[in-house]
């Protein structure tokens, strides 16, 4: 199942190197640590089933309503990632809270500064990243706190 949600990511345009590198930018200042260090936490979250069922749920959301179709109002609402519609947040802080607050204060760091690979799933023209943008959030926030919750590789 973890290499079918990998295979997921990448098919949107998001590799792993991607995420592990804002896991390393926000952990560096405080632990020493690879990228490599980044992917192998990473590939520790994607192993827990109840993340990869989140992913490949908020990415099928994001399919369905670049494909319209989802019924109206939500399918716009998806389209232009409606900023009270906070239910791709939702899904994707069931991820970052696996690691306990850290996981959470994490995502709503990167959730508010979108770097990386964030911003950019964030803006692609013609496809929707209502719930990606959000996923890769988590992914990175889950990651960081599994790591910052270990002090060291």
């Amino acid at each position: 199942m973890r290499d079918l949600v990998i295979q997921k990511l990448n098919d949107r345009g998001v590799r792993l190197e991607d995420i592990a590198e804002i896991v390393h930018d926000i952990q560096r200042n405080y632990i020493e640590l690879s990228v490599e260090d980044c992917i192998d936490s990473i590939m520790e979250v994607l192993d827990k089933r109840e993340v990869q069922y989140a992913i490949l749920t908020g990415i099928q959301i994001d399919e369905l309503a670049e494909k319209d179709l989802l019924d109206e109002p939500l399918l716009s609402i998806i389209k232009s990632d409606e900023s009270l519609y906070g239910i791709d947040e939702v899904l994707a802080v069931s991820i970052a809270h696996i690691y306990g607050s850290i996981g959470f204060t994490n995502f709503g760091y990167l959730d508010k500064t979108k770097p990386g690979i964030i911003a950019t799933v964030d803006s692609l023209d013609g496809t929707v990243g209502t719930f990606l943008d959000d996923i890769i959030c988590a992914l990175a926030a889950a990651a960081a706190a599994k790591l910052a919750h270990n002090g060291t590789k």
